[in-house]
């Protein structure tokens, strides 16, 4: 994957974010995506080899399309500036999801304001065992990955229905999302061992996502 012609690519579709253009260089979209979708296959492999319980999630199932969701967004451009793709993929919540674009780049996962019922069974799984969650959120190398949990500016002032302010780890109960993010540069993405790198982060999220996993399907 020569990810500096992704790069080329999303900035010229930004230059001329409209469908016409998008028509006219629509070919050289498809070898971009196409490429990219490659370059997931062979991430999905290798994932899939150093985690037991990974869900296989082939490129073409994993990557999200470019186009913005004009129907409720409509003030967003036509085009998205990024390629993202969410892989471990049992759900579109809770996956291991890569973003490549000119604005920003990272690596995330978790869960991004689920529903009531996944929330519900969130939060029985830290008061039953918040402890695990507060050891893996405080490891120094989950700090130095992730910098801690994605601050959530929805979480709850109050206590949550059936908690009370006193709990061990209301700070958590009150939570709405569930995520962390590694960012990266565009140096990291054009370095040989980028793949290298992606894999580390997993392995780094992996308890963290996996905690949340069976929270949501015991």
């Amino acid at each position: 994957m020569d990810f500096n012609l992704l790069f080329q690519f999303l900035e010229d579709l930004q230059n001329n974010n409209h469908k016409e253009w998008m028509d006219a260089n629509r070919k050289q979209y498809q070898t971009i995506r196409n490429s990219f979708v490659q370059w997931l296959d062979d991430l999905d492999s290798k994932l899939a080899g150093i985690d037991p319980n990974y869900f296989p999630t082939p490129g073409k199932k994993g990557i999200n399309r470019i186009n913005n969701n004009l129907l409720f967004h409509p003030n967003k451009p036509v085009y998205k500036d990024h390629f993202g793709a969410g892989l471990d993929q049992r759900t579109k919540q809770g996956d291991f999801y890569v973003h490549i674009g000119i604005s920003e780049c990272l690596l995330a996962g978790g869960y991004w304001k689920p529903d009531n019922k996944i929330l519900n069974s969130i939060r029985e799984a830290i008061d039953y065992n918040g402890e695990e969650l507060v050891k893996i959120i405080n490891k120094k190398s989950f700090k130095r990955t992730f910098g801690g949990m994605l601050p959530d500016e929805d979480k709850l002032k109050k206590a949550p229905k059936g908690y009370t302010v006193d709990h061990e780890h209301i700070d958590l109960l009150r939570h709405r999302t569930f995520a962390v993010i590694h960012p990266l540069t565009k140096k990291d993405i054009l370095s040989d061992d980028f793949m290298d790198k992606v894999i580390e982060v997993y392995k780094e999220m992996l308890p963290f996502r996996r905690y949340f996993n069976e929270a949501v399907t015991v």
